[in-house]
């Protein structure tokens, strides 16, 4: 398989080779490979506006996430830069123009954090191989805590006189022989995160960490070293190396559950293959970079493989697993001449795709391009603990300061061990956790239910909500009505005035069109019997055809009529419906009355809103009968027809108004400004691109049911974020004052650290599961 790019980390044993640095700036400003990891806003490609997506190793803190945005926006050309600490990815702007990436790569190397682009086919490679160096070093801090511990426990257990002193001298080295390897090898990546932040003047949350465990390390070989000067009673191995043990115990669970939870977006993009069999001009398959395809290329997928491209199948049948795309679970056939959607995966047999849309026309990178920017969005409470977090660790130097200066006269040894609790147990890792853990975890099971959310601050809007306005057009209703009735002149059968319509209507796109067509094929009859010979169709008025019965001549052709009453010079039939006319050079032949197909799913789904207590609106620019009718079947009791968008819209402004958080359901271009106002908004799958551009979720299969289970799951998150950002603030609040008061040894300091962070994820996961319970 070839790579999706080259890997731009130093290779480890089991990696691929490493570049030379001018062979890395080489292909990072190629702007061939720039389609791997970014998408061109707007411009020509070489000197346009382009939006990448990177992963940032190192990052562990909002203010980590500080200091890569600042980097980055230090570099001339960068027009913009998120980074979200949560799921350690980054977006960044910028201009072909004026900087290529390997100029922002650079600086963020400068300022300690390595970038590797998203679309890298070695990420997962390289965070196993990080997963396993975490391992090991947790596991080496265990196996030094627990020789440690059982030399220092002789020391608390022994009565006066029972060990000599050599023999006590003796178990302080060896506890300082078996805490090197803890402090050289498995704290390593809190020292070099401190001293990153120390070299960019900042202040983040290793610093505490690495200044507790030097001050400790220090204090206790100062006892060992010389037994008889002042901090001689003073030994703490045993401490040190357990608070570094629970320290990463909670590390390496965190990283896993996070990546658990907000594994949604990775599940989604590993779903597009790195390289595609193509057909070349000799008539053989040759395997070339998914990049590399171009419209109109023939390719070869086979069973278990994803489709790289948009396409239709040209040769064969298979199935094909759509459900993370479109939110249909079960598998849908597939035969030559369907269409296909790049990240589907074919299941049953080999076949060629002519491939249509590559790149960023295919509506996966359109749904990646939407997840990778709910990632990276920072809601409100998140934002507000991200810059709480800063404040909080000036104070925690300040609150260890004090507290070592208080203790100081009475006990020099426990001063500085006092400093260093307040250090390890009140880093505000917890606080930022709280709110983005929360959200992804729901973020990544409504994209497994089939819902997009491109704001994560709509979750939070949505738990607020109480009053959901929709559309009825394609939202309540399907796109095209259906015939419901039909009505023929005497002598003429239903079924044969049917089957003249369909023939004609078959040449045109009108959804009244496409209802006809539709019912025709419903009645299972075999190929119709007459014969378009010709067609012309009038733009919101019907089609004037000519047809013959088929074996005959296109002499004997008769002219007919589809349409409205006044293009076929008929009277309306008494009906309050839709109808369509069909006559021919004797008059009126056949009226088909048509109605609004209302979704399967629509009642159960308004159903369940009203059991949540929620109020629920019909607003619609269609008639107001018409809307009254689908009102009265979908169970709404507010509804209102004939209105233009500037209704819609002072109908939602009043809502806001009166106090009341409103969700709007719509799929329409009519529908975008009411999308844009309310509190929170849901666009279906279907809807036209301004309304998915100003909705907050995008329900992709129009299951209506996932309207309710997004509110509920939404109301969820929120109990969750505040139970999370609760538990933060009391653990603080409790512990601060223990350490200070030297009642909260070092160890039980960095156990407290370990598990509030641990807590919060562990809260957060249980949002990921299907609905199971709230919390």
């Amino acid at each position: 398989m070839q790579a999706a790019m080259p890997s731009l980390a130093p290779a480890g044993r089991h990696g691929p080779p490493a570049e030379p640095a001018r062979g890395m700036d080489a292909v990072l400003d190629d702007p061939v490979e720039w389609s791997a990891f970014s998408r061109l806003l707007n411009g020509d490609a070489a000197v346009g506006r382009w939006e990448s997506h990177v992963l940032v190793e190192g990052v562990h803190c909002a203010a980590c996430a500080f200091a890569v945005e600042a980097a980055l926006m230090r570099v001339v050309g960068v027009e913009r830069a998120e980074v979200n600490a949560a799921t350690r990815r980054a977006r960044i702007d910028w201009s072909a123009a004026r900087v290529l990436p390997s100029a922002w790569f650079q600086a963020c190397a400068s300022a300690g954090f390595r970038l590797v682009p998203a679309g890298d086919t070695f990420v997962r490679e390289r965070r196993l191989r990080e997963g396993r160096l975490a391992l090991w070093r947790w596991l080496v801090a265990g196996l030094c805590m627990m020789q440690v511990m059982m030399y220092a426990y002789p020391a608390y257990v022994a009565l006066p006189g029972d060990m000599t002193s050599d023999a006590s001298q003796l178990l302080r080295w060896a506890s300082w022989v078996l805490t090197l390897p803890v402090l050289l090898f498995s704290c390593k990546p809190f020292f070099a995160g401190a001293l990153r932040d120390l070299k960019g003047w900042r202040i983040g949350m290793e610093l505490p960490v690495a200044l507790g465990i030097v001050i400790t390390f220090a204090v206790s070989s100062a006892a060992t070293f010389d037994p008889s000067g002042p901090l001689g009673g003073e030994v703490y191995f045993d401490s040190l190396t357990m608070f570094v043990f629970f320290l990463l115990t909670g590390r390496w669970l965190e990283t896993r559950l996070r990546g658990r939870t907000a594994g949604a977006l990775e599940a989604l993009m590993n779903r597009q293959p790195d390289s595609a069999e193509r057909l070349a001009k000799n008539g053989a398959f040759e395997r070339v970079a998914v990049r590399r395809l171009l419209r109109g290329d023939v390719v070869r997928v086979r069973p278990g493989e994803s489709f790289p491209a948009d396409g239709v199948i040209c040769l064969g049948s298979t199935t094909a697993d759509e459900a993370l795309l479109t939110g249909e679970s079960r598998p849908v056939v597939r035969d030559c001449g369907a269409r296909v959607l790049a990240g589907s995966h074919n299941l049953s047999s080999t076949v060629q795709l002519r491939v249509e849309s590559v790149g960023q026309g295919t509506r996966f990178s359109q749904i990646v391009a939407l997840m990778e920017g709910a990632s990276l969005h920072k809601p409100r409470l998140a934002s507000m603990a991200d810059r709480a977090a800063r404040p909080f660790l000036l104070f925690v130097l300040c609150a260890a300061v004090l507290a070592a200066a208080f203790w100081w006269p009475v006990d020099h040894g426990k001063a500085l061990m006092v400093a260093v609790a307040v250090l390890i147990v009140t880093c505000p890792c917890a606080l930022s956790l709280a709110t983005p853990a929360a959200m992804l975890a729901s973020a990544g099971m409504l994209a497994r239910r089939g819902v997009l959310v491109r704001k994560l601050q709509g979750l939070e809007s949505l738990a607020s909500v109480d009053t959901v306005v929709f559309d009825k057009t394609g939202t309540l209703t399907l796109d095209a009505p259906g015939v419901v009735d039909i009505h023929c002149r005497v002598g003429v059968q239903s079924g044969e005035a049917l089957e003249r319509a369909a023939a004609i209507a078959a040449q045109s796109l009108h959804p009244a069109s496409r209802a006809i067509v539709d019912a025709w094929k419903a009645t299972s009859h075999p190929a119709s019997s007459w014969r378009l010979v010709q067609g012309v169709e009038h733009v919101g008025r019907g089609v004037e055809a000519r047809l013959v019965e088929q074996g005959m001549g296109d002499a004997s052709a008769c002219r007919m009529l589809l349409g409205s009453a006044v293009f076929c010079g008929v009277a309306p039939i008494a009906a309050d419906a839709p109808q369509v006319h069909l006559s021919d050079a004797q008059g009126w032949l056949a009226t088909f009355v048509l109605d609004e197909n209302v979704r399967d799913e629509a009642v159960p789904a308004i159903a369940a809103l009203h059991a949540q207590g929620l109020s629920v609106h019909l607003l619609s620019g269609d008639r107001a009968v018409a809307a009254s009718v689908v009102a009265k079947r979908t169970g709404i009791r507010s509804v209102q027809g004939d209105c233009t968008p500037e209704a819609k819209l002072a109908f939602m402004k009043d809502l806001q108004d009166k106090g009341r958080g409103v969700a709007m359901v719509g799929d329409g271009l009519n529908d975008g400004p009411v999308l844009a106002r309310a509190d929170a908004s849901f666009a279906l799958g279907n809807a036209v691109p301004l309304a998915k551009a100003q909705a907050d979720f995008i329900v992709m299969g129009g299951d209506l049911g996932a309207i309710p289970a997004a509110l509920a799951q939404a109301r969820r998150t929120m109990r969750v974020v505040r139970q999370n950002l609760w538990w933060a603030a009391g653990y603080n609040a409790l512990c601060v004052p223990l350490a200070a008061a030297g009642m909260l040894p070092a160890w039980l300091a960095g156990l407290g650290m370990a598990a509030s962070s641990l807590v919060v994820v562990l809260n957060a996961a249980r949002l990921a599961r299907h609905g199971e319970g709230g919390p």
